[in-house]
């Protein structure tokens, strides 16, 4: 699983830490909403994704394979951004 962080200002020590930080918040959310919706023989690698840290919001990445994302988009905006970031753990 990768991120792809997107964010306005500089790529500064507070905002790397700032991402890692979410990161760790989001990585178990996610993994637990693609378990419960994928084959646990998925190539859980192959999924990207991306964290717009200005406005909350995460999306399925086009480098994600396109068979995964019609598995997971119908539900995933609900999942995962139906609550605030603070709120993710």
């Amino acid at each position: 699983m990768k991120f792809n962080w997107m964010f306005s200002g500089d790529d500064n020590p507070a905002m790397k830490r700032a991402c890692i930080d979410l990161e760790y918040s989001l990585r178990p959310r996610i993994m637990r909403f693609l378990l419960s919706r994928l084959d646990v023989d998925a190539d859980f690698s192959s999924f990207h994704f991306d964290v717009n840290v200005d406005k909350q919001w995460v999306s399925i990445s086009e480098k994600t394979p396109k068979e995964y994302i019609r598995k997971i988009l119908p539900d995933f905006d609900q999942a995962i951004n139906g609550s605030p970031f603070s709120s993710v753990a």
